[in-house]
């Protein structure tokens, strides 16, 4: 099958690729970068050039690659993430989310269309995992809104044509930001990541080879079209999981902050994000991809990967 990645060079993208080769598909990688496109070249995969703001140049990579699917992994987020300033950090990435998307979708032509989303855009409600038809928060605290709006274009878009969009939780192994290397694992050394209040919200990881091997069996015919989210089996509160991190890197034991120092430092985002999420649910994605995570949770994933 012939497989055009957009995005193959992010942190999800350089997974995929290997696994789609390994399997048979022919693909093609698109990155703004000559110098990625050389080394998608040397990994076997065909390369594009084209800036996915750019519809004319989206439109003729498509066109020379031909797929029967295109696989949306288009990214724009900075190495680490200020909740003060992340409106700002995230424009770029929200723009992708909705023109880079439109320009997919419009140069498709027939093709099947997976498209990345996130499994942490819900809207808080009172207990639960949140499942696939639960709301996005619209109404998100002022620094989340444009995200979740650009989310919801991107989902709408993809679901109109048909499509297939993973909401992943969030990624954890190499080359992601909770990579031992990577800018949280930092923070978390440095103790500038505490847990805030009781640290009641709950999140959903996701080792990034298995949010790949989800793409991977998304792509397979027969696959309903729809929203899946692709998160472990172990949701946990971050008070669980902060610490865990830390023990995994060697590093100092978290500290702990009144939920209003943190409102007061980071803002009401950062507040929410660490005490009201509330996790997501897998079962739909289990039986519609037929597939399973593994390690099947965190708790061993860091370990491993850490």
């Amino acid at each position: 099958m012939r497989v055009f990645v957009a995005g193959a060079t992010g942190a999800i993208g350089r997974t995929l690729v290997p696994l789609l080769l390994e399997s048979g598909h022919e693909v093609t990688g698109m990155t703004r970068s000559p110098e990625r496109a050389a080394a998608l070249r040397e990994r076997g995969a065909q390369a594009a050039v084209a800036d996915a703001l750019d519809a004319g140049a989206v439109r003729e990579a498509v066109a020379q690659a031909s797929p029967e699917v295109i696989v949306d992994e288009l990214t724009d987020i900075p190495p680490s993430i200020n909740p003060k300033r992340y409106e700002q950090q995230m424009a770029g990435n929200d723009r992708l989310r909705v023109e880079g998307t439109r320009n997919l979708v419009a140069a498709a032509d027939g093709a099947r269309i997976i498209a990345q989303s996130i499994a942490f855009a819900y809207r808080p409600m009172r207990g639960g995992l949140w499942t696939e038809d639960d709301d996005l928060y619209h109404d998100a605290p002022g620094p989340f809104q444009r995200s979740v709006k650009a989310v919801a274009s991107l989902e709408q878009q993809v679901t109109a044509a048909e499509g297939i969009v993973l909401r992943y939780g969030y990624f954890y192994g190499p080359g992601t930001a909770y990579a031992a290397e990577g800018p949280t694992a930092d923070m978390v050394r440095r103790r500038r990541l505490p847990v805030i209040g009781g640290g009641s919200g709950t999140w959903s990881f996701i080792q990034v080879e298995d949010a790949a091997r989800a793409t991977l069996a998304a792509i397979e015919p027969g696959v309903d079209p729809g929203i899946y989210n692709v998160v472990d089996d172990d949701p946990a509160p971050v008070h669980e999981w902060l610490p865990a991190y830390a023990r995994a890197l060697g590093a100092p034991t978290p500290r702990r902050v009144p939920t209003w120092l943190a409102r007061l430092v980071a803002g009401e985002f950062a507040v929410q994000v660490m005490t009201r999420s509330q996790g997501a649910s897998n079962a739909k994605a289990k039986r519609g991809l037929a597939w399973q995570p593994s390690p099947p949770s965190w708790r061993e994933g860091f370990r491993t990967a850490l």
